[in-house]
C-alpha cells in the first residue's frame, strides 16, 4: 500500500467536499453538518487556512482541514478529519494528524485544537497519544449549535 499526503489547494475543495460526506456517512450522527459539507463551505476553509487529502495508491482516501483561530493565529483548530469506509481499520488517519502537526510545527504555529464529538469518545484516547490534552475549559469555533458541545483537545507545539 502506497500512502501518499499532499496539500490541498482550492481546486481539491469538490473532492474534499464529497470526501468529508461520504467520510462521515454511517459513520457520524446523521445530525452532524459534515453530511451537508458544501463546496464554497470548503472553499472558505481552504482559503483561511489549509487541508491534506491522503491518497492510497493514488486513490483519494481522506483528508483534513485547520483554520488559525480568529483571535490567534498562532492557534489552528482542525476540522473534518475523515477516512473513507474502504481504508479505515489501517491508522491511516494518524497520518493525516501527523501531516498537521508537522505543518503546524514548520510553520511556527504554538497550539493545535480540535473538537471530538460527544458520540465518538473513543477518539479521545487516539488524539491522547499524539499528546493532545483535554482542556474543557475551551470551546471549540467550528461546533454545531445544534449538536452537544464536543470535547476540545489542544496541544501546545511549543
Amino acid at each position: 500500500m502506497d500512502v501518499l499526503i499532499r496539500e490541498a489547494s482550492l481546486e481539491d475543495a469538490p473532492l474534499i467536499a464529497h470526501l468529508t460526506r461520504a467520510c462521515w456517512q454511517d459513520k457520524v450522527a446523521a445530525s452532524s453538518s459534515g453530511h451537508h459539507e458544501s463546496l464554497e463551505r470548503v472553499q472558505n476553509d481552504l482559503q483561511l487556512g489549509g487541508g491534506f487529502i491522503l491518497l492510497v495508491d493514488e486513490e483519494p482516501a481522506g483528508s483534513v482541514r485547520w483554520q488559525p483561530m480568529e483571535a490567534d493565529s498562532n492557534t489552528w483548530e482542525m476540522l473534518r478529519m475523515g477516512v473513507l469506509p474502504a481504508f479505515r481499520g489501517t491508522g491511516l488517519s494518524q497520518h493525516l494528524l501527523e501531516a498537521v502537526i508537522h505543518h503546524a510545527q514548520t510553520t511556527g504555529v504554538d497550539e493545535l485544537r480540535l473538537g471530538v464529538r460527544v458520540d465518538q469518545p473513543r477518539l479521545l484516547d487516539l488524539y491522547a497519544a499524539y499528546h493532545f490534552e483535554a482542556a474543557p475549559e475551551l470551546e471549540y469555533s467550528h461546533a454545531s449549535p445544534n449538536e452537544p458541545a464536543p470535547h476540545v483537545m489542544r496541544r501546545f507545539l511549543r
